[in-house]
């Protein structure tokens, strides 16, 4: 398994956004900001839909695709999307191996003084079982004993195993967390009787609930914004400028509207934290 995550790592392909834009403006965001001139390199792990996820023609799809290439257009970039699991993804913005983070990552204090993070959105954590389950779980404390499955190195498994650390405080049994790559392998140690629950955001939940894969017995924990991290200050700010204007045009909404997703909360986008130094 190790193998193949580091597989579809920094070996991932960098994808296009499609076909190649027309330059019918010049980019606002100046070249050295850039890790190549004109145009907008992101990471994204496409294992999470509505946010992102790969069709059946292999296409990427999803909120945080379709709001990226919106913004790449008003900011007069190509956009070019690098797949890769999410564990190399913040040493790799670090590195400076791509421009961005994309793949809905949850604002904490501590990330936001490692890079520069703008929210678009919100999001919260739900617990689900296979549909079969006859599990009843009426909150997190329910998970205390049980084997449970989170995508690692995510806000998900942070939030939970801080969850669980004050479960254990209060003399309740610790849970007994599997870790991850992807969401279907989660999924799929669910079919395989290795797991009595999991854990994940709730879009991606909500998007098992209508595939009729999943139960979902508890939502909307531990809700925080999520965000479009990056590793320069002024593509951050030309970003936030494209989402305003996106909002102002109705692209934003209508986006959030087509992809069942969870909207800002507030009037305007901006970089939320001190960032990077």
């Amino acid at each position: 398994m190790h193998t193949r995550r580091l597989l579809l790592g920094f070996a991932g392909a960098a994808l296009s956004g499609g076909a190649v834009m027309a330059q019918t403006c010049s980019p606002r965001v100046a070249a050295g900001s850039l890790l190549e001139a004109g145009k907008w390199t992101m990471s994204i792990n496409p294992t999470l839909p509505p946010q992102q996820f790969v069709d059946s023609r292999g296409e990427l799809q999803g909120l945080n695709v379709e709001l990226a290439r919106a913004a790449a257009a008003k900011m007069c970039l190509e956009p070019v999307f690098m797949r890769m699991d999410f564990p190399p993804m913040i040493p790799g913005l670090r590195s400076g191996r791509f421009d961005t983070i994309n793949t809905g990552l949850f604002w904490t204090e501590e990330r936001s003084r490692l890079f520069y993070m703008v929210p678009y959105a919100q999001q919260a954590i739900s617990i689900y079982t296979l549909p079969n389950s006859t599990l009843q779980l009426a909150g997190f404390d329910a998970l205390a004993g049980r084997t449970v499955g989170v995508e690692t190195g995510t806000y998900n498994e942070r939030k939970s195993r801080e969850a669980n650390t004050e479960m254990v405080a209060r003399g309740l049994r610790p849970i007994n967390f599997r870790t991850f790559s992807t969401a279907s392998e989660t999924v799929a140690a669910l079919r395989a009787g290795q797991l009595e629950a999991a854990i994940n955001i709730d879009e991606t939940a909500n998007e098992m609930v209508s595939r009729g894969i999943a139960r979902i017995h508890v939502r909307s924990l531990f809700g925080t914004d999520i965000t479009f991290a990056f590793r320069d200050k002024a593509l951050a700010e030309a970003f936030a400028d494209a989402l305003n204007a996106l909002k102002a045009d109705g692209t934003y909404d209508r986006l959030f509207d087509r992809f069942g997703m969870t909207r800002l909360a507030g009037d305007g986008f901006a970089i939320r934290g001190p960032g990077p130094g």
